[in-house]
């Protein structure tokens, strides 16, 4: 009977390093760019209350981020096993945690800008709207490539 060698001690902490860069850096761009849309949305809700739930799509998009890294953190946490959990492992789940979480932070600093003069400007001119729509939606893609890289 050969002894199985036990895992590296320090693979479960990059794996569980990855699983809590996964949700900390996804929710830190959803917070950003729900905190940054809102200004804008309750800025234009003073002069066009009438448009205040047609402006909030920035702020729906942001909250998207952190389902993005809830996702990618429970898949994490699942593969994450004591006694068969290697170095590889670790690292590649270390690295998955940091794609989705990086990724989204950084779609959530782009959903925050053009969230907080998007909703500004469509109150002043309501054809911007498309324009606004297309650019989120491209801002979102990026938090959405960083999803599919790290899966």
């Amino acid at each position: 009977f050969a002894a199985m060698q036990p895992c590296e001690p320090s693979a479960a902490f990059w794996g569980m390093l990855g699983v809590s860069s996964s949700i900390v850096f996804a929710n830190l761009g959803a917070a950003y760019g729900t905190a940054k849309s809102g200004v804008g949305i309750s800025s234009m809700g003073v002069m066009r209350p009438d448009m205040v739930m047609r402006s909030i799509i920035p702020v729906v998009m942001a909250g998207v981020l952190g389902i993005y890294g809830l996702i990618t953190s429970v898949i994490i946490n699942g593969k994450i096993s004591a006694g068969s959990y290697s170095s590889y492992s670790g690292y590649a789940h270390f690295a998955a945690g940091l794609t989705v979480g990086m990724s989204s932070l950084a779609a959530g600093l782009a959903i925050g800008v053009v969230g907080d003069s998007g909703v500004r400007a469509n109150a002043q001119q309501p054809r911007l709207f498309v324009g606004m729509i297309l650019i989120l939606i491209f801002a979102e893609a990026l938090g959405l490539y960083g999803l599919i890289v790290g899966l």
